[in-house]
């Protein structure tokens, strides 16, 4: 509840900040004192008051016993008094060096004290170097990663059902958003630029003589002409009244009616008995003239010169047109529309295929050493290629968000965060000091005696 009020509350700084720039009121968000703060700063100073007490008391042990041994108390008096005044020496040497961290003591511009305030910016750059060096470098990322097993893990992942639907659900999402992001217009025209250029620095007539080589020394022809001729002859039967007038109305307005008539009987007569034995019979004439006029035209596509010019400008021609160009533009449109629909459906053939193909990746990658391996590898060189590449820039983010923030407020809640353990030094240090003054004093005294 407590993080989710400090959010709120840098929220509402954030919106409240008028003309502020937003990195401003991060920079400023990052040194606020929040409740947080608030309750470690009430910590260090009860652990302060606690360290000043110990210092108090030894303080006044060291005059109790000072004044008890000119009174004659007794030679332990002399014992007490100097591990009293050794304690002190440590409590106010600590004390010291722990206020250096972060302010003059008792407001002295002493020589290298104030530390944090003063050197904050040369700590933040210390500080990106030191990661840099230690946590970016490519031995430690890769042996990291290498510990980690991301190959193993990944897969026994995804050969969950559960954990693949969420990932197939993801990227139907990510797919969504990023074809609906995408402008149709510019898509469009980047994919009628890609493929009119393509087509222009592709000569095709080679290809296509290739192909229909291919089709005509494979026999494929031969369906499409039994088709044709199959058709032509129903055309024919369904149609000679038509093909008769057709020949009727085409001759000469001084031959006698009937005259045209008989001439058109007979044209449409050899017309149908020509298509019917072109149907019926394989080894027909014109079906062997066909064959050669493919063949040579196969040829020509080939090897001719003059063919093959013809084609590409034939090409640039059909590719000019805007019908053609509009029909380019038009199948992004298309694909865009089976795609997303394909995505929202959760039983769409494309769904169901990324799913399968998911687990199995995931069954592999957990079963398969070298599957592991591979994807360690991968894993491993984009890592170590970023963290080499950008290592300057990611450093440079724990250097410049250091340097942005306010030493004043820097300070304070690095003192908030640390300031608690750093008292026990002074706690130590007057315990430690009193121990150490006792036992060189007893030392002194015996060697002395």
């Amino acid at each position: 509840m407590r993080g989710l009020t400090e959010r709120v509350e840098w929220m509402e700084q954030t919106t409240q900040a008028g003309p502020e720039t937003a990195d401003a009121v991060s920079r400023r968000a990052m040194t606020v004192f929040s409740a947080a703060d608030e309750e470690r700063a009430r910590g260090v100073r009860r652990m302060k008051l606690t360290a000043t007490g110990l210092l108090l008391l030894v303080a006044v042990v060291y005059v109790l016993a000072t004044w008890a041994e000119h009174a004659g108390a007794g030679a332990w008096t002399a014992y007490v008094a100097a591990a009293a005044e050794a304690g002190m020496v440590g409590a106010l040497a600590d004390w010291f060096a722990v206020t250096a961290l972060f302010r003059h003591p008792l407001g002295l511009p002493i020589p290298h004290t104030a530390i944090i305030p003063n050197k904050k910016d040369q700590l933040g750059v210390s500080l990106g170097e030191f990661v840099g060096e230690n946590f970016l470098s490519e031995d430690v990322v890769r042996q990291r990663l290498r510990a980690v097993g991301i190959g193993s893990r990944l897969g026994a992942w995804l050969a969950r059902p559960e954990h693949t639907d969420r990932v197939t659900a993801e990227l139907a999402t990510a797919l969504r958003g990023a074809l609906t992001v995408l402008r149709d217009s510019d898509v469009q025209a980047v994919v009628g630029e890609a493929i009119t250029r393509r087509a222009n620095t592709q000569e095709i007539a080679p290809g296509v003589g290739k192909l229909l080589e291919r089709i005509v020394a494979d026999g494929g022809h031969k369906r499409v002409v039994d088709l044709v001729v199959t058709r032509a002859h129903d055309w024919l039967v369904l149609h000679g009244d038509s093909v008769m007038g057709a020949v009727q109305g085409g001759a000469p307005g001084w031959t006698p009616r009937f005259v045209d008539r008989k001439v058109g009987e007979r044209v449409y007569k050899e017309l149908l008995r020509f298509v019917t034995e072109m149907r019926d019979m394989p080894g027909h004439p014109a079906r062997g003239a066909l064959d050669r006029f493919l063949t040579d035209f196969a040829s020509d596509l080939q090897s001719d010169t003059d063919t093959r010019a013809r084609v590409e400008r034939l090409k640039g021609e059909v590719l000019g047109r805007g019908e053609v160009q509009d029909l380019i533009a038009s199948a992004w449109g298309a694909v865009r529309s089976m795609i997303v629909a394909a995505a929202e459906d959760e039983r769409s053939e494309l769904r169901m295929r990324a799913r399968a193909s998911l687990l199995s990746l995931g069954a592999r990658m957990a079963e398969d050493p070298k599957a592991q391996g591979k994807v360690d590898h991968w894993v491993e060189g984009a890592a170590v290629y970023v963290v080499t590449t950008y290592r300057k820039e990611i450093t440079s983010l724990i250097t410049d968000t250091v340097a942005g923030w306010d030493a004043e407020h820097t300070t304070r809640k690095i003192e908030a965060h640390i300031g608690r353990d750093l008292q026990f030094i002074r706690i130590n240090g007057t315990v430690v000091g009193s121990l150490a003054g006792l036992v060189i004093f007893t030392v002194s005294r015996a060697l002395g005696a």
